[in-house]
């Protein structure tokens, strides 16, 4: 090799050595300083909660991007403030054939209600302890909650009102806030008011964080609450059905007689061993209505697992998820996913594409839970909105 060629190669790998180093400083900078605008447009510190007594005897949730499950609302461009309620009330319901109990709520539904925000956004939240008196949620109240007309409308759980007065208290996992403040009990005829940004998006529960959570959380005191990205999601300009699931277990046993309620099982409980598992606290809540799409479409799952014991090893049979964000999260992307691994309290968005007509089945892949009611159905029709293949009906497994 001649001297002038060694020299030739020396500067070329000199220069790729100097392009290497100013593309890996750029790209640190341009990540510290994506991450630097995050950070300066996240809000810490709110006012400290207020607890009032009040006989406040309105709408018991408010809040125009309040949904019912599946339903998942859209969000007006920009940043803005949600004046948001929801109350706490006792309810007999149903969460599978047969199957009723006494459950603590929020809201009148188990799960309770969808909030949808986008990061960024303000919450100006309020809610009342109203399990001391029987407040019906079966028939359209005055408000301005989407949620409200669309409970009504669903006949599976037959909400029933009873009293059944208790302290509770809320726990967004949305909120970064001081827990000891804002996640105060509050006994019945009390009203709690308070403040929080979603500083992060996702897709996040709400709980009961009453001692025993265990038990608050198993007899119904749960929903969920949807961050948005500020800049969105990539595929959001595609054509695009977005629904939003929740699983979750409970924990009963049959009472005395065949017409008594069913009862809440502490020890099943901490044994883990759930009576049933449910997606969007029914067993046949995605079997009697099944989520709909077209052929092409891309569906949306804003799924959570509010457990509150469990893992889901989350499956769509016969389809594979194209695009998955963990926790809802932008950064936290993966693809071509078979099933999705979920744990208690943990969120997720997950999106597949429908190949073609037909029947697909949502379920949790740990088929123990198959057995126990985690199982729902997404009905799709041809690209015109047609069926043109013989409907077979609900899939079994």
């Amino acid at each position: 090799m001649t001297t002038r060629m060694t020299r030739t190669l020396g500067t070329s790998a000199a220069l790729a050595v100097i392009v290497l180093a100013v593309v890996v400083i750029f790209g640190s900078l341009s990540t510290r300083a994506r991450t630097n605008d995050t950070d300066a447009a996240m809000v810490f510190g709110t006012p400290r909660a207020v607890i009032t007594e009040d006989d406040y005897a309105g709408p018991p949730v408010v809040g125009d991007t309040v949904t019912f499950l599946p339903n998942v609302a859209d969000l007006k461009p920009g940043n803005r403030t949600h004046d948001v309620r929801i109350d706490i009330l006792a309810q007999e319901i149903e969460i599978a054939p047969g199957v009723r109990y006494q459950a603590w709520t929020f809201g009148g539904t188990v799960p309770g209600p969808v909030v949808h925000v986008r990061e960024g956004d303000r919450i100006n939240f309020v809610m009342r302890n109203r399990t001391h008196e029987k407040v019906s949620v079966t028939s359209p109240t005055a408000g301005n909650a989407p949620f409200l007309v669309q409970a009504a409308a669903s006949s599976l759980q037959r909400a029933v009102p009873v009293e059944q007065p208790m302290h509770h208290s809320i726990d967004f996992h949305a909120a970064t806030v001081a827990a000891d403040d804002k996640w105060q009990p509050i006994m019945p005829g009390q009203s709690i008011s308070f403040e929080w940004v979603a500083n992060y998006p996702g897709v996040y529960m709400y709980h009961c964080g009453v001692p025993p959570v265990l038990q608050h959380v198993a007899m119904g005191q749960y929903g969920i609450v949807i961050v948005s990205p500020r800049e969105g999601y990539p595929t959001d300009n595609l054509p695009m059905r977005r629904y939003a699931v929740v699983q979750s277990e409970f924990y009963l046993k049959p009472g005395e007689t065949e017409d008594d309620l069913w009862q809440f099982d502490f020890e099943a409980a901490v044994n883990k061993t759930p009576s049933h598992v449910v997606f969007n606290g029914h067993a046949l809540a995605l079997n009697d209505t099944p989520l709909e799409a077209k052929e092409g479409d891309r569906v949306r799952l804003y799924f959570h697992n509010v457990g509150p014991n469990d893992q889901a090893s989350t499956h769509v049979i016969g389809a594979i998820f194209d695009r998955v964000w963990y926790e809802g999260n932008l950064r936290n992307e993966m693809r071509g996913m078979q099933t999705a691994l979920i744990g208690s309290s943990n969120g997720a968005v997950l999106e597949f594409i429908v190949p073609e007509e037909g029947r697909y089945v949502l379920v949790d892949h740990e088929f123990a839970d198959v057995q126990k009611g985690a199982v729902g159905q997404i009905v799709a029709v041809s690209k015109h909105g047609t069926k043109t293949v013989p409907d077979t009906g609900p899939m079994k497994h």
